[in-house]
Parts: C-alpha cells; structure tokens; sequence
C-alpha cells in the first residue's frame, strides 16, 4: 500500500506531505485545487509517467526544479521512489529500499544501455507496469467507464496482467528453455535427442543389414588368406637358398657404383685443382717482369717527387720577388729627381740608384714573370711522368701482390705446377664411363680406387654361374604374392573393421534408442506441463480467467445491487481471443449500449471494484478514482459512498486495499466512515492541503 506521498514545487504544490492508511482516503476540494496532481505525483515517481506535455511542465511556476517522492510497502517490506525534473528538462531518479531505518539503493536512473532501469525494478516489486496499473487501479477523472469502452481483447490482457497469468509466460519461457537445455544435454551425451528417434531405426536397420553381408566375405577372405599363406611359405624356402648369391650380387653392384662415384668425385676434384692451377698460372704469368720493375720504379718516384719539390719551391721564391718588385716600383713611381735633387733629402744627385729606377725594375719584374712561367712548363711535365711511374708502379705492386696472394716465389715454381696441370689433363682423358671394361682405368687412379677394385674382382669369383633372372622371376612371384595377401589383409582388416564397427554402432544405437524413448515420454509429459500448465491458453491460466471472471463477476453484481440499479446481475464470459460483458436485469439481458450513462458509469465501477477485490491478492492493494460520482445521480452517489464504506472494512484483513478517492462532492463523506479526508485548497502560494 502507500504509505505517504510527498511534492515539492511539483505542479501548484510548494510543499505537501499526505499520508495514507489502508481503507479509504478522501481528497475533497473545488476544481484546480490541486488534487489530480497526486496522481501525476504518484505515477511520476513510480514509472516517469504523467498527464502532463513535457517533464518541464510539472514544475511550479517559478521554481527551477521539482520533484515527487512515494513511500510503499509490499510484503512487509518498505520502498521509497524519488523522481526530480530541472527546467532543462533534466531528470534524476532513485529507487531505494528502507531497512531498519536505514537506505538501500536498489535503482538509479533509466540507464537502459548499461542495462540499469529503475521503472523495470519497480515494476518487478509491483507486477505491474503503468499502462496495466493506470486501466485496473487508477481511473482518472472521466475515465471510470473506460473499462467497458476497451476492446474485448485488451480487457483479456489486462485480467492476465491482474491475477498474474503473465507470469505464466515468464514460467513457460523458463519451461522452454529448460526444456531445450535438457534435450541438448541429451543430445550433447548420446549424440541424438528424442526427436530422431526414427532417423536411429533406420540408421539401426542400415548396420544391422551391413553386419550381415560382411560377415560372409570374411569367411571367404580367411579361406584366401590361408592358401596364398602357404604358397609364399613354400617360394621363400626356395629364395632362402640363393638369398646369399644375390646378396653377393647387390653388393658387387654396390661396389662397382662405389668405384664408380668415388673416380667421377676424384676427378672432379682433379678438375677443380687443375681449374684453379690454370688461374694461378694465367693470373702470375707476365707478372715477375713488372714485379721486377718495382724498386727502380720507386726510385725514379722519388727522384720526380724531389724535383716537383724543388721546382714549386723556385716558384715560390721568385713570386715572392714579384710581390718586392711591384712594391718597390710603387715606390720608384714617387721617388723621380727634379732638378737633379733628391726627392727625399734635397742633395745634388746626377741619376738615381739602379733599384729605384723605375725601368730597371720593370725589366726585372718581366724576367722574373718569364722565369716562373718556365719553372710551371717544367713541373707540368714532372707530373706527367710521375703519373706514368705511378701507374707502371702499381702494376708492380698488383703483380707483386698476386704472386703473394698464389704463394709464388720463382719462375720455377710457377714451371713446375704447368707441368703438373699438363700431366693430370692427360691421365683424366683417358678414363671413359661408358662401360664396366673401364673400371680398371679407375682403378689406377690412386689407392683407394685400387682397393675398391680388388672387392670387385673377389665378389665376381664368387658369383660366377648365378641366374639372376630366374632368381628376379622368383623373388617377383613372392612380391606378388605377398601383394595379393597385403591386398586380402586389407580388406579382411576393412572388413573386420566394418563389422566392428557395425556392431558398436548397433549397440550405441540400440542403448540411444531404450534411453531415447524414455526420454521422449518425459518430453511428451513436459510438453503437456507446457501446454496446459504454463500457457496463458492452457488449462491453468483458463481456469484462473474462470475463477477470476466468476469473482469479478459475483462482486461486480453485489455492488450493483448495492448502487440499486436495474441491473441485478454482471456475467463475464471468456471466449478464444477476448472476454464479453453480459448485463442482465430481472428479466432480459441488457445491451451494454443501451445503458443509460449512469447506468454505464455504474457498470464500470462495479467492474472496478470487483477487480479491486481481486488485487486484494496483488503487490499493490490500490485503486484511485477521480471523480467518480461524475453522471451519478444524489442516490447512486450516496449508494457509492456507502459501498465505499463497506470497502474500508477489507483494511482489517489480511490483505488489507487501500483506496483514494478524489472529488468536489465533500458533503457525500459526511457521517461516512472513510479513514481520512484531506481537503484541497487553491491559494496565491498554490495548493493548501489541510486534513480534516
């Protein structure tokens, strides 16, 4: 039940605070007092939901944000949920339990991509979610009749939704998936589930009829086996005989390969030594002539070195002259006698000194230019010569080198190894391959050849008179024999193997099929548990529409009688896909259409509250109603506030109903025996609520 709802600038409330007990509860007050918004507060904080166009709009005018909260209990546990809106439009939600004063938060926001939603944990805790709560508990103002208005079908959707019929399909998904997981195990264990019980027959007669051809064809390849057995017995006898001559014979082949590879490998080797001789000689040859030219190359090297020297240092020497010269001729320019008297000290002088005269050094300054112009012809040639010695002498050096690098030290040496290449040439061609006269040609190619010869020659005295061929045709007969019984044995080994296997599988398949069968009976009964049980369509959940449509009906008919109406009887009847309402008055049925709307607003609150008394047995014993003597009549109305008061009375059951009732009909509840009426009052600061 609610225990207490709670607003701050939520609508026209600044700051109101109700509390609530189990029977009846009474908001009396004049139009836009602010009674409905304890609705929009309720459904707001339960599930976001509310009348209004956009979240900003509960806000008090003025305010910058609002927010509801509603404490309830189920079960004997206690729940607070807490929904605030800014004038962004930005929501903050919490969903809390309280145990021993204390809070648990259970939800937060709705968070849905994180898999986190208040709205769904609160209606786990309530079984049910707005649009159900809002049809079966909370009738809004001018809506009472709206029960009757629904289509037949959604009137079925929301009487699963009261007695729990839904959750019967939570049960048969569970029952479902159980179901599956137990026939995967099954499959998972025997390979096979009950639905291919006939595939295993068929697949059984398949082995069965394999078992029986195979077991003929292996008596006959026993037969077989046994006489080509006895055959190769008798031909391996005979070939143990002259197994020692032909052995003889492999291993003089062997041999005769051997002198063979080893001559071809030997001479090889002879031709890669005489290779690389033919490059020694071709690489020294002509070389101790201009290793021999070395030393003298040398010096002469030195002696050009020494006069490129001696001549850039003439060069030198007479540049240097000319930077004097040019200077003193500066000089010269300035120092010219005038009147036969010296420029500097006045003196009488008949002509100047030879190094201050100005021709004179002109004429020394061009024999110094001619000289040094002689002296560079001169060096450009030592260079040139130079460059010819230095190529001659790295000739020399290379030549030097290589006979280093080949270990040549004399004319001689290199002699004697052309001799050696001439005479290893001649001994390698005469040796031919082309047939066994030869080997003893190869024999004399060094000692070990010889030795090799020597095993040949011995293994040919002891093989001499052996038919090879007919010992090849008898060997040949044992091979193929031996081929025919590898063949049978083969397919014996097939053969023994398929009926190996056959009988394993009709075993597996015989011991699948016993546990298969029991497992289908289990499955036909969880079929039937599924189907009648668990279905919303079965036999459980129509027996519970049944006993539901009975109670509601019985209750809807004993409010009208109180609400004394003409109509003494309400029948719900199910049928395949929706459920009927069926009016009857004392002598005739009524149609629900010909209702006068009294009449019909008298119907729905029947209807109501006979669902009321079904979620006696629900999460949360509530029903509001707003306005609910709207198009009632003085009578009907004081007929409702007496059933009303009848209802007040369930709060001393064990499942106590709680209602809320909103109307400006204050002076209906006089004398009545509701537990609490709050009046609403609309004042400049907004709603005023005072208890009476």
């Amino acid at each position: 039940m609610i225990t207490s709802i709670e607003l701050g600038d939520f609508l026209s409330h600044s700051e109101t605070k109700l509390e609530f007990e189990n029977g009846v509860t009474v908001f009396v007050g004049t139009n836009g007092a602010g009674k409905s918004s304890i609705i929009d507060a309720l459904t707001f904080a339960l599930f976001g939901q509310h009348t209004r166009k956009s979240n900003k709009g509960l806000i008090k005018r003025g305010a910058t944000q609002g927010f509801s909260k509603v404490e309830f209990s189920i079960n004997g546990r206690q729940y607070q949920a807490v929904r605030k809106v800014d004038s962004k439009g930005g929501l903050a939600a919490k969903f809390s339990e309280k145990i021993n004063d204390e809070i648990q938060e259970i939800a937060a926001g709705e968070r849905k991509q994180f898999g986190e939603s208040m709205t769904h944990e609160i209606e786990k805790v309530i079984g049910l979610d707005f649009e159900k709560l809002k049809i079966a508990s909370i009738v809004q103002q001018g809506e009472l009749n709206s029960i009757i208005k629904s289509k037949p079908k959604e009137f079925k959707e929301l009487l699963n939704a009261i007695i729990g019929i839904d959750k019967l399909d939570v049960a048969s998904t569970s029952m479902k998936e159980v179901t599956k997981n137990f026939r995967q195990k099954i499959k998972e264990k025997a390979g096979f589930d009950d639905t291919q019980i006939d595939f295993l027959l068929q697949d059984l007669e398949k082995h069965q009829n394999e078992l029986q051809e195979a077991k003929p064809k292996k008596e006959n390849l026993r037969v077989s086996q046994k006489k080509i057995q006895q055959e190769l017995l008798n031909l391996r006898q005979k070939l143990e005989e002259d197994s020692p001559k032909i052995e003889k014979i492999k291993l003089l082949e062997l041999r005769k390969q051997e002198l063979t590879d080893y001559a071809r490998r030997a001479i090889r080797e002879i031709q890669q030594e005489i290779a690389q001789n033919e490059r020694k000689i071709q690489d020294c040859e002509g070389c101790f002539q201009n290793a021999g030219l070395k030393n003298s190359l040398e010096s002469q090297m030195e002696r050009i070195d020494s006069s490129v020297k001696e001549t850039q240092k003439k060069i030198q020497e007479l540049s240097n002259q000319i930077a004097s010269l040019r200077e003193k001729l500066v000089l010269a320019a300035k120092l010219q006698l005038h009147d036969n008297k010296c420029p500097v000290c006045d003196s009488e002088v008949e002509k100047l000194n030879p190094l201050f005269q100005e021709e004179h050094l002109k004429e020394e300054l061009v024999s110094t230019q001619e000289q040094i112009v002689s002296l560079k012809i001169e060096q450009e040639t030592y260079n040139k010569k130079r460059a010819e010695f230095a190529l001659q002498l790295q000739n020399a050096r290379d030549a030097e080198a290589v006979l280093k690098a080949h270990a040549i030290n004399n004319e001689s040496e290199l002699k004697r190894i052309k001799e050696e290449v001439n005479m290893k040439k001649t001994g390698i061609q005469k040796i031919s391959f082309s047939s066994n006269s030869n080997l003893l040609e190869l024999a004399q190619i060094d000692y070990h050849s010889k030795t090799i010869f020597e095993n040949i020659s011995k293994l040919e005295k002891e093989t001499v008179g052996f038919d090879e061929m007919k010992f090849k045709n008898l060997k040949n007969s044992i091979d193929e024999r031996q081929g025919n019984l590898s063949e049978i044995d083969q397919q014996l080994g097939a053969i023994m193997e398929k009926i190996a296997k056959n009988e394993e599988q009709i075993t597996i398949i015989q011991n699948a099929i016993i546990e298969l069968k029991l497992v289908k009976e289990y499955m036909v009964k969880l079929d039937s548990i599924q189907s009648n049980v668990f279905s919303r369509d079965g036999m459980v959940a129509t027996s519970l529409r049944s006993w539901a449509l009975d109670m509601i009906s019985t209750k809807a008919s004993e409010y009208l009688t109180l609400l004394n109406t003409k109509i003494q009887r309400i029948h719900l009847t199910e049928k395949v896909r929706d459920i009927n309402i069926i009016c009857y008055s004392k002598k005739e049925v009524l149609d629900l259409e010909s209702l006068s709307g009294g009449e019909q607003v008298s119907v729905a609150l029947a209807l109501r509250l006979g669902m009321a008394k079904l979620l006696g047995s629900s999460n949360l014993n509530l029903m509001v109603l707003d306005e609910p003597t709207t198009h009632l009549d003085a009578e009907r109305k004081k007929s409702l506030v007496e059933v009303l008061s009848q209802l007040s009375n369930i709060s001393n059951s064990e499942m106590p109903m709680q209602f809320i009732i909103i109307t400006h009909d204050a002076e209906i509840f006089e004398d009545s025996t509701v537990e609490k009426i709050y009046k609403f009052e609309s004042t400049e600061r907004g709603s005023k609520v005072t208890a009476l």
